[in-house]
């Protein structure tokens, strides 16, 4: 029995003994299907990680507030090490899913809830999520390891700074933060949205750039997604505030990536992940400086 297993076994919240199983595919923490004879869990085993700004109590705030607005499965428990919520039956969707045009109305009807709902169930203290901030931290991380060479550090600083400035002022909302389609899934009936540990205050703008960067969505349909969102046609300075935001978007993950190199213990190629993201996030930061000339 591996740690993080053991771990699942020792947490209070078990009413009868279970046989947990392994799941595949996360990339931040180690996740387990469990039942006992209370219901059928996930449990996702990972303590506070400070190099990425997680804290456990956080994601369970934000977790609960986004299931009282019926947004999340509902948290059975959270603990320093891991936490328990419902499991959902249903499917897990891909990057093409999210594109199917009835599944991106719903899913954007999702993240305005969240935005326009969220933070008024939020319990506690809840987290601020600055991508730039974020940006900042992981190039001293980085810097310190010497992880990567100092120029192109230099030139991400740079870079994450004019991203910065070009935002603006925001309106605070309650954001996912983490829009991946692996954390959307269809019972059939409604689409869930899982994973809330980089959820926290931040700009509605980064989770509608993280909605489309993350998952390739067409120029159409990024034009679709702003409208809806917002009611209005978007305006140019409207469209380079949430400009930078997808860049941003970017920007975070690649960076998410390369400290994940230096960190992560998990069985995953953050080498390759950073370079196809960092490819990405320099073709769109290059997008921007042709709007900008």
């Amino acid at each position: 029995m591996n740690n993080s297993e053991n771990i699942v076994h020792q947490l209070p919240c078990w009413i009868s003994p279970i046989q947990p199983l392994r799941l595949t595919g996360g990339i931040s923490n180690d996740n387990y299907l469990v039942v006992d004879d209370s219901g059928k869990y996930v449990v996702r085993v990972n303590g506070d990680v400070p190099e990425h700004g997680v804290l456990r109590a956080n994601d369970a705030s934000c977790n609960r507030a986004a299931a009282a607005i019926g947004i999340a499965p509902e948290v059975h428990y959270a603990g320093a090490e891991a936490i328990v919520v419902m499991y959902v039956e249903g499917r897990t969707y891909s990057e093409a899913d999210v594109r199917v045009q009835d599944n991106l109305e719903r899913i954007l009807t999702l993240i305005k809830q969240t935005h326009d709902n969220g933070f008024a169930n939020v319990r506690g203290p809840v987290c601020g999520f600055w991508p730039f901030r974020v940006c900042r931290d992981y190039a001293y991380f980085l810097d310190e390891t010497a992880s990567i060479e100092t120029g192109e550090i230099s030139r991400l600083r740079s870079v994450n700074a004019a991203l910065e400035a070009g935002v603006g002022p925001i309106t605070p909302v309650l954001g996912h933060n983490d829009l991946l389609a692996a954390n959307f899934i269809d019972d059939g009936d409604r689409i869930w949205l899982i994973d809330w540990e980089h959820a926290g205050m931040s700009s509605p703008l980064f989770d509608l750039g993280n909605l489309v960067s993350n998952n390739t969505l067409s120029s159409q349909q990024e034009a679709w997604v702003l409208e809806n969102y917002f009611e209005r046609a978007v305006d140019e300075a409207l469209y380079s505030r949430y400009h930078a935001m997808k860049c941003s978007s970017l920007l975070r993950e690649a960076m998410w990536s390369m400290v994940s190199e230096v960190t992560s213990k998990i069985d995953f190629d953050y080498a390759a992940y950073s370079v196809e993201i960092m490819a990405r996030f320099d073709d769109e930061y290059a997008r921007r400086m042709e709007f900008a000339s």
